[in-house]
């Protein structure tokens, strides 16, 4: 159990926490506080006058090793509450391949026996089956098969979860965990000194604490409205700001294991899989389309559409701190990049974390510097997800409508332009590129910049000429991968296992 002392001359301890904001931030922002420091008292406040977006949940593969490892959630409660299917990575219609995987585990970040070079060489005209779940994805199979042909649960897969269910989950687990969470609309913030002094809300009146964290989503209460910290629009070089969002209810179709990120006209279309409901997303520019015509191309692309597609607008950037005072912003309020639900949820893991760790660095006493450093670390990690997205839409060459012939030839790499550069000149050595990953924290590695830029074709002087009997030895890992994949077990099968009695989750 952590407990803080006060040291003479120092400002008090952090002892009280209140989370604005009930939604998949401040839930996970409450928890991990409230798991991870029991001394803290953690009170979350959120309002049933507002609702949330729920556009359908995908994760990573940090979200399931968060709850189960770092936080000691039930794996039983879990899949019994929030009733996830399982997400082996993303399968891309993206580039000039028919298609190609982005998954949880190393395929370009190694090499096969037998051969001189990393895989990424040798995948210039076909990259499957480069890992055990990339082959899965491609037979579309969850896991591999165990004794008694039950599914093996492990590895670093993720979670297609629907979004009301996930809340449910969450914030029964979180008042089991001795957050207290109350329902109230926040009807006024009181400032002093620059810093947060109450909170005033309609039923109950006045509440104060000595941490306040914003998960108020768009709105940003505390961090973008009270506090007015400056917002960093990342509209230079992300030109996507809406998405029309619908779906069907399941029938026959198989519960695929990823997330399909598909090209459209003026943007992309994510599929995510739920056990019962299928949904679709369509991210686009509104410079380059109108949102009637944005609903009428994916309503012709997924004629099984039953659900009233409805826009979302939103702004991609974040606030230049997020540390600001005694006010912590997590989730939607301290930045948002797409309506890239995987990407978000990881991100709102690590602010809690690393919040978590100024807490327990500082012994709850967080200065100036250890501030500083908080939203040093913060603004790096979404300008990695923004410079990321860039390599997406930079490289992708499958239609040369006005939207794409825009972002290949507007859209900026950031801090990523020499990793492209050196990646042009020697091609896609893992080994190399990674002296050209320009700060910390990674979040993707050298390994997701990779995926993209062997996934896409994107062309390197230094081409490998494989002898045979290197290329004899990398088709045979390759098939040895795709016949493991080929005897898995489908998401529905895995489904079923785990609700049988006499499953034991280890």
């Amino acid at each position: 159990m952590v407990s803080f002392s006060e040291s003479e001359g120092s400002s008090p301890a952090i002892r009280r926490v209140l989370v604005l904001g009930g939604g998949s931030a401040g839930l996970l922002a409450a928890l991990t506080l409230k798991r991870l420091m029991p001394a803290l008292e953690v009170t979350l406040v959120r309002s049933s006058e507002i609702g949330v977006i729920g556009v359908g949940e995908g994760t990573t593969a940090v979200f399931p090793s968060h709850l189960f490892d770092t936080l000691g959630i039930s794996k039983e409660e879990f899949y019994r509450e929030a009733q996830p299917t399982w997400k082996q990575g993303i399968r891309f219609l993206w580039g000039p391949r028919d298609e190609f995987f982005y998954d949880f585990e190393f395929q370009y970040d190694q090499q096969f026996p037998g051969t001189r070079k990393a895989t990424g060489f040798y995948s210039v005209g076909d990259c499957r089956d480069l890992s055990q779940a990339g082959a899965l994805m491609l037979q579309g199979k969850a896991f591999t098969t165990g004794p008694l042909n039950r599914p093996v649960i492990k590895g670093q897969y993720a979670f297609h979860i629907e979004n009301h269910r996930l809340v449910t989950c969450l914030e029964a687990i979180a008042a089991r965990s001795g957050v207290t969470i109350e329902d109230d609309t926040l009807d006024r913030v009181e400032m002093a000194g620059g810093e947060v002094a109450a909170l005033h809300f309609k039923n109950s009146g006045s509440r104060t604490a000595d941490l306040y964290v914003d998960a108020s989503g768009f709105r940003a209460e505390l961090i973008g409205k009270a506090l007015n910290e400056p917002f960093k629009s990342f509209a230079g070089g992300l030109f996507c700001d809406r998405a029309v969002i619908a779906g069907w209810d399941r029938t026959d179709e198989p519960i695929l294991p990823f997330t399909t990120a598909e090209t459209m006209d003026n943007g992309w279309c994510w599929q995510i899989e739920h056990e019962t409901f299928i949904n679709r997303g369509y991210v686009y520019g509104s410079d380059f389309v109108s949102d009637d015509d944005a609903k009428a191309e994916l309503l012709a692309k997924n004629p099984k559409i039953t659900a009233e597609p409805r826009v979302v607008k939103f702004r991609s950037g974040r606030y230049e701190r997020n540390w600001v005072g005694n006010v912590v912003a997590v989730g939607n309020a301290s930045g948002f990049v797409e309506p890239l639900e995987a990407t978000a949820l990881a991100q709102i893991i690590y602010e809690c974390r690393w919040l978590v760790e100024s807490l327990n660095l500082t012994g709850g006493q967080p200065d100036d510097a250890m501030k500083t450093s908080y939203n040093r670390i913060v603004g790096i990690a979404w300008d990695e997800i923004r410079d990321f997205l860039a390599f997406h839409y930079k490289f992708n060459t499958r239609l040369s409508t006005p939207f794409w012939n825009h972002c290949r030839n507007e859209t900026s790499l950031g801090n990523y332009e020499e990793l492209y550069r050196l990646y042009r000149e020697v091609g896609p050595s893992p080994t190399l590129l990674v002296h050209a990953i320009p700060n910390r924290p990674n979040i993707y590695g050298v390994e997701g910049f990779l995926a993209m830029l062997v996934g896409m074709q994107v062309p390197y002087q230094r081409v490998h000429l494989a002898i045979p009997e290197e290329r004899e030895a990398f088709d045979r890992q390759r098939q040895k991968l795709a016949n493991v994949a080929k005897g898995g077990v489908s998401v529905r099968d895995a489904l079923d296992a785990i609700r049988k009695n006499g499953w034991q989750w280890t």
